[in-house]
């Protein structure tokens, strides 16, 4: 062979790879690099990535904007509102009038109120502990929430006087206790009691504007805020390793007013005692329910006070309020008391996709 030649077949081009026709054999692909000879020839199987474990996974919704303020409000947690007017009304009167509906619609307001300006407040730290809330990850800004609690206090103070003097008192004072837990005693010992006389103070404004007096709520307004005092111990750890001391006391706490719930008689001026027999069952029934909604959850608190157990028991502390509340109004007559606890359940399913705490 001549040299020329050499130099030609040397510097020929390669003919293109070709894909191979059906039925020959493809060539076997290069393995993955750090693969054993063993996986040479394999399919490769790849997972995918899971969502960071401090972050839960959010899946893709049609309106972002709005799942955001879903989750800023806690709709779920807004099914626990309306019961504190009904139960401060049945504490007075088994009918419930127009009153009545405008101190429930601005119980709503101003619990919204307190949510939106709970995160605003919270958002510096909840940038470290919470990011996936909706202002640390930039999906509302502070600015917008901020706006939103004033408006929802202006409003629920404008529906509050429209139900007259006596409930726009005691609406007052209520607003007032919001703003204060939020801005300023939260963090402080004197936070779950701020909160419990929210609670109460929400109990009381129904019966302010139904009857225009709240003594005879009083008792009720106390058991509610009983409750809350407990549960917002629990939450007080739901970031961090706590004790198990909160969740037991919650426990405590929980049997003590089931007992009194179902020693309570029914309220004077009802039907013979033939015919009370049904709120006097309806309401054991509910106070069993009430029970039944948080005592798993604080013993598993109780056992092991880790984050994720002691937010299940507070989310089940916060649900178990609408059963105290049914509770409450069924000494007075079963109708308002099977509409709250008609709630329940669909408090429960919400709270599956939009976290209340």
């Amino acid at each position: 062979m001549s040299g020329a030649e050499e130099v030609r077949r040397a510097f020929r081009p390669t003919p293109a790879r070709t894909r191979p026709a059906t039925g020959t054999r493809a060539p076997r692909t290069p393995p993955l690099e750090g693969a054993s000879s063993t996986d040479v020839g394999r399919r490769p199987t790849t997972t995918p990535p899971s969502p960071p474990a401090h972050q839960p996974h959010h899946p893709q919704h049609p309106c972002p904007r709005a799942w955001a303020w879903a989750e800023l409000l806690r709709l779920p947690a807004l099914f626990t509102v309306p019961g504190d007017a009904l139960a401060g009304a049945a504490a007075l009167t088994a009918h419930p009038n127009h009153r009545t509906l405008l101190a429930v619609a601005s119980s709503l307001c101003l619990y919204e109120a307190g949510m939106a300006l709970n995160d605003w407040a919270d958002r510096t730290e909840d940038a470290v502990e919470r990011p996936h809330r909706p202002l640390p990850s930039g999906r509302i800004r502070p600015a917008a929430a901020f706006t939103a609690a004033c408006a929802f206090t202006a409003t629920g103070l404008a529906l509050a006087a429209r139900a007259g003097r006596p409930a726009l008192t005691v609406a007052v004072p209520l607003a007032a206790t919001v703003w204060s837990y939020d801005l300023a005693l939260k963090r402080t010992p004197a936070g779950p009691f701020a909160m419990a006389a929210a609670r109460g103070l929400d109990l009381l404004l129904g019966a302010a504007a139904t009857a225009g007096h709240i003594r005879p709520a009083l008792p009720s307004a106390a058991l509610l805020g009983t409750h809350t005092l407990a549960v917002t111990t629990v939450s007080r750890h739901e970031t961090r390793d706590g004790t198990p001391l909160a969740p037991l006391a919650a426990l405590v706490t929980t049997g003590t007013l089931t007992w009194l719930l179902t020693r309570r008689p029914p309220l004077r001026g009802l039907p013979s005692h033939r015919h009370s027999r049904l709120p006097t069952s309806l309401t054991t029934a509910l106070s069993a329910t009430y029970a039944a909604t948080t005592t798993r959850p604080y013993v598993h608190a109780t056992l092991n006070p880790s984050p994720p157990l002691t937010q299940r028991a507070v989310g089940a502390g916060i649900r178990a309020t609408i059963p105290l509340q049914a509770a409450l109004a069924a000494r007075s007559g079963a109708t308002t008391a099977l509409l709250l606890a008609a709630l329940a359940p669909v408090a429960r399913r919400l709270a599956r996709r939009v976290s209340v705490t």
